[in-house]
């Protein structure tokens, strides 16, 4: 593909965390004419494995719609990372800042749902990281949020509403130290499948069901809210049958770091 147009650079400045606030003058000359390249990831279809010994990326990956994209511990198979829309991911495979000395265990990189990124180039990130004391500042926030992502995760027993609000405590840092959440209500919105919860939190289905269904219950979560009839694009993409809204996150931080006496939501013990 040519170099990005300038509703592309756009879409990067507004939306993704690592680009917003930088000139879209600054961005479109770093760029120069290198490729950008605009790409569909479908589910269940490899993008890459990160992490593989003595082979870097050569492209940072910013999530444009759609995901999330998720990483897959090999020897486990242990999520340890969920990317959504303004998001990059990436990072800790390319040849540049942290990722010169990041190891880990060769991992899959994959879309869990249909998924619009555009690959930025090494030497344009590169360039920007060099040159634009901002940019580097947020590009070393994606490593420190990717390390915390899994802290909250190590933190994650076998009691179920522990497990779970594991997993949603990270999302919620994660979000609101990009800036993406919480909405205008307050709320933290994920779309977040029952499926990829039990695969994250090592729970299983039916057990994630019962717990999601207990913090509704309580009200750490809440239903879809409505919305006005005549925004059908928005209601197609907010309330999708996975939309899981946090309602409490102070209240799920105090699930996160429960004993098990003091859920007393829960029933079983």
């Amino acid at each position: 593909m040519d170099c990005p147009d300038r509703a592309l650079l756009q879409h990067l400045v507004e939306v993704c965390f690592l680009f917003q606030g930088l000139p879209m003058d600054t961005l479109a000359q770093a760029w120069g004419d290198a490729p950008a390249t605009v790409e569909k990831l479908y589910s269940n279809r490899p993008v890459f494995t990160a992490f593989r010994p003595g082979e870097p990326l050569d492209s940072l990956y910013a999530v444009l719609g759609g995901g999330p994209v998720i990483i897959r511990s090999a020897p486990l198979d242990r999520i340890i990372a969920i990317t959504y829309t303004g998001g990059c991911f990436g990072m800790r495979s390319l040849p540049l800042s942290y990722g010169l000395i990041f190891k880990a265990f060769p991992s899959q990189v994959e879309a869990y749902k249909t998924t619009d990124v555009v690959r930025i180039p090494l030497a344009v990130v590169s360039h920007l990281y060099e040159t634009q004391e901002d940019f580097r500042d947020r590009y070393h926030l994606l490593f420190e949020l990717r390390e915390k992502f899994q802290y909250h995760l190590l933190n994650c027993s076998a009691y179920p509403p522990q497990a779970v609000a594991s997993l949603l405590r990270a999302l919620i840092y994660q979000e609101r130290a990009l800036g993406h959440q919480p909405d205008a209500q307050g709320l933290y919105r994920f779309d977040l499948p029952v499926d990829l919860i039990a695969r994250a939190s090592q729970l299983n289905q039916r057990t994630v069901e019962q717990v999601l269904k207990g913090m509704q219950q309580v009200g750490l979560t809440q239903a879809a809210p409505e919305v006005s009839p005549g925004n059908d694009r928005s209601a197609g993409d907010r309330f999708s049958s996975d939309s899981l809204y946090v309602a409490d996150p102070e209240g799920m931080k105090e699930v996160y770091s429960a004993t098990r006496d003091k859920v007393a939501w829960w029933p079983l013990r």
